[in-house]
This record gives C-alpha cells, structure tokens and sequence, in this order.
C-alpha cells in the first residue's frame, strides 16, 4: 500500500505522462513499472508506437515484461483508442499551426500533421506533428516558450510531448533519411496500412515504422512516402482518401481522382457581414477576398427568420445593394456578387418571395429547423426549394453541429437526385461547426451527378481562408475533383447557370 507520500508522488508521475500512456495505465493494463520498460526500452509513447511494437511481437522481450503483459496492452488498445478524446478539427488544425510554424522556422526539411489531423476527419483524436530535421535540438527548445504552454509532459532528443490549452501534442524529428517512413506510418489508417503490408508482402518487401525493405535487408529502399507508394507499384495516394475502402484498388486500377487543390479555387460564395451575424464590414470581407487572390465572392447575409442575432431586412436588401454597387466602383479586379441566404420555411416556402429573390445575384437556401419536423418532411422543404427557380445553392445540408449534432437523417440520394436535375448546386461547407457535407456524402452527391460548391460560410474576414481550407478537406475526403465543383469555373459560367436556372 502507498502512504500519502506515495500517493502524491504515483498521482504526478502519472499526470506527466503522455495521454495515450496514461489512459493505458488507467485501464488497469499495465503498471508504473511496465510503463517505465515499455519507455525506456522501446520508447513507446503513443498508440501508434505500441500498435508497431504489438505487430512485431517486441513487448514480450523486454526484460520486466512478458506475453501476459503484451496481450493485455493487446486487448486495452481497441478500448483505449474509443477513449481519447476528440477535438474539432478546425480548433486541431489551429493548435497545430503555431507548432508547425516554430519548426518550419527552425529549420525543419518540412514538418506535416499526421493521423486524423492530415486525413481530415471531422474529430481530431491526438495532435502529432513529423518534422524532418538532422538536429532538432533547436526546433524543440522553441517549442518550450509557446505563448499557451502548460506544461512539458516529455522531452527527448527527437520527441517532444507537451500540453497547450489543455490538449496534447506530440512531435517527432526523425532524420530526413527516415522521416518518410514515420510520415506514412503515423497518417494511417490502420486499415490503409494493413492493406499496403499486405501488398508489400506479395512483392517480398517488408512495411514497418522505419520504411520499407527488401526481405532481410536492414537499409530502407525508398526514404519518401511517394518513394514507398512507387516501389509498391502506386501512385502517391492522397492522406484525405486513406481510410482503407477501396483507395489502394483505385490506385492500382488507375482509377484515383485527380483531388481538388487550394489552386482550383477561383471564388467564394457563401460569407456573411455585419448587415446580418456576421462580424465585418461588407469592405472588409471584399478586400480579404481580393487579397487572397480571388475572382468573384457572393455576400449572403441572412434572411429575416433565421436564428441570427442580426438579419437582412426588404429595407436592407435596398441600402446593402446599393453599398455592393459603390464596393464594385472602388474594386473592379474582382466580382462581388448580391446574395442572400435565405430560410427555407415549415411549409417549404422561402423566407424572401419571389419579388425580393429575383432582386440577388444568387440565392443560398437554408434549412435551419426549429420545427421538430421528421426526416420525410425535411426533405419536402429541401425538394420544394430546389425547384424554386431562383434557389441557386442548399447550404450547409446536413445542418450538423460539430460535435453536439448529428445532423438531419434524411433521404440525401432523392435530394441529390433532384439537385442535378434541376441544376441545384449543393454545398461543402468549411465552417467549423458544421464541416458539412462531410466526405462520404460529399461522394454520393458527385456520384449522382451534382454539382457541389465549397464555401467557407465565414463570418469574420479572418477566418476566409482556413474555412476554404475546410471546406476543402471535406471535399478531398470525398473524391471530389476541380470538374465536380462550381467555384473553379469563371463568373461567366457561375452567371449563366444561375440564368439557366431561373429560365425554367
């Protein structure tokens, strides 16, 4: 038994651990002395490290350690991971980006996200960075004055674990030689990797942590993810898409999509400004837009019944047109483009007639239920809105809310269905809250032959850019390439799907 004493000391070592070590030892696995051999002899620290030293059979033969202890990290794992808690991966990405920034500034070959945050998913379980670097030392010593620091749980010569407003965040600096191999190895899927051993197995090849080899060889054949895809017969497969369905037989059939890339982009189409619950200027959002380089934007503030703390009023349509005018004489290099979201109503009927609607350049529906409505009446108010005739784009479809909402359980193949054939654009919505449609979706709606827009639905000027970021990282989930997507076209192609539209 451990006396007071004890039981502080116990409590420390424990809060300095790791999290994935911790809630090892939590789960009754392992003890504080298995933890310190597991460490100190393999240097595991995370579920990446001990799903690798489980596949090689490795905790068994270190000394202090045995089979019974190896099977029962074993059989934690599967609970464990369903433990760690998750994260948006808007606020992932940017608790990440400061750190990528300080190790990019160091002197790093490159440094990347790994694992749920480079794949995109919509809840980011931990935060792992690879940094390639000869000598990391600087790197890690610029990471230990973070203005959010709380605490250092490790630091080693390459690995740094540390704690920032109250999440974990671990990075590795491998040599350039092997920080390939880690790059692939921590992205995953698991599944994506299982089914890459099997194919490098079939070639005689061995996929472990450190890279690939040849048989019995001990020097890697290739030292880069794209090196290791190429001498395993594939093209580089994009981490988006990496989630073990059916991306390696693509690969080897030729059949990978050629992804929409930050490039493609030529506009932006859904934003919001301090005429409805937006934070900034019609201006501000207008130069953001042009300094990031694009060619049309749409302002889409909200209608007069939507849940926002301020609304576009008939009054307002008039004075807001008429600022968009003057904005449009002061900054001809881009289009900026009247629009309006506008609430699709209990009764399918738009929240703006039809009067007010053919005043916009382009009109953006919303469901923002507050009705209670079952999934089949949902789906009559989406069916009535896109055979409105000035209803250009559905918005945000799913109107989840990440991570308190699910999202509507809906028919979305008859949606979808009847989007391309009415020439209805629907939307890939880069807002952190919602991150909607997300990719499995996002790739039914191309399949049915919809046309999807990607948006950031941004409410402040700041955000525009890491929201179409978003936005795109769902998109690439979902197989989507430039041709699926309007806002790679010219405004003249935008302006006569809209005139088509509306000819019916």
């Amino acid at each position: 038994m451990f006396d007071a004493g004890g039981w502080v000391l116990l409590e420390s070592a424990i809060a300095d651990l790791p999290a994935d070590l911790r809630w090892l030892f939590e789960s009754g696995a392992v003890t504080i002395d298995h933890l310190s051999a597991l460490h100190g002899a393999l240097g595991a620290m995370s579920i990446a490290d001990l799903l690798a030293e489980l596949r090689r059979e490795s905790i068994r033969r270190v000394p202090g350690l045995d089979e019974t202890v190896e099977t029962a990290i074993r059989s934690a794992l599967p609970a464990l991971r369903a433990a760690v808690p998750r994260i948006p991966l808007g606020r992932a990405m940017s608790l990440a980006d400061p750190v990528l920034a300080r190790l990019r500034a160091a002197g790093a070959a490159w440094a990347r996200p790994v694992g749920s945050l480079r794949r995109g998913l919509d809840l980011v379980g931990d935060i792992e960075i690879v940094a390639a670097m000869e000598d990391p030392a600087p790197a890690i010593e610029s990471l230990l004055d973070l203005p959010d620091l709380a605490r250092t749980l490790h630091r080693g010569p390459r690995r740094l674990y540390l704690v920032t407003d109250r999440v974990q965040i671990g990075v590795r600096c491998p040599p350039p030689a092997s920080a390939g191999a880690a790059l692939l190895h921590l992205t995953g899927s698991a599944t994506h990797l299982d089914q890459l051993r099997a194919l490098a197995a079939g070639r005689g090849f061995r996929l472990e942590p450190e890279g690939l080899f040849r048989g019995g060889d001990s020097t890697p054949i290739a030292a880069s993810e794209e090196g290791m895809y190429e001498a395993l017969g594939l093209p580089w497969i994009p981490p988006e898409i990496r989630n073990g369905d059916d991306e390696v037989a693509a690969a080897q059939d030729g059949r990978l999509p050629a992804l929409i890339a930050r490039r493609d982009i030529r506009g932006d189409l859904h934003m919001h400004t301090s005429w409805s619950d937006g934070r900034d200027s019609v201006e501000a959002m207008v130069t953001a837009c042009v300094a990031l380089g694009y060619e049309y934007m749409a302002i889409t503030d909200h209608s007069p019944r939507a849940a926002a703390s301020r609304t576009l009023s008939p009054d307002g349509i008039k004075r807001q047109a008429q600022e968009i005018a003057d904005l449009r004489g002061r900054y001809p290099q881009i289009t900026i483009l009247h629009g309006c979201e506008v609430d699709i109503l209990a009764d399918g009927k738009l929240d703006f007639n039809d009067r007010l609607l053919e005043r916009f350049d382009i009109v953006l529906a919303s469901l923002h239920e507050q009705f209670g409505h079952a999934p089949d009446q949902l789906l009559r108010r989406y069916l009535a809105a896109v055979r409105n005739p000035f209803v250009t784009l559905i918005t945000h479809p799913t109107n989840r809310l990440i991570p308190f909402r699910r999202g509507y359980d809906l028919d979305y193949d008859r949606l979808f269905a009847a989007a391309a054939e009415s020439g209805t654009i629907v939307e890939i919505d880069g807002a952190p809250s919602h991150l909607d449609m997300e990719g499995a979706l996002a790739r039914r709606a191309i399949a049915a032959g919809v046309t999807v827009a990607i948006d950031s639905d941004c409410h402040r000027a700041e955000a525009l850019d890491r929201q179409m970021e978003l936005g795109l990282l769902l998109a690439r989930r979902g197989w989507v390439e430039p041709r699926h997507v309007l806002n790679t076209r010219p405004i003249a192609d935008i302006r006569a799907l809209i005139a088509a539209k509306r000819a019916r």
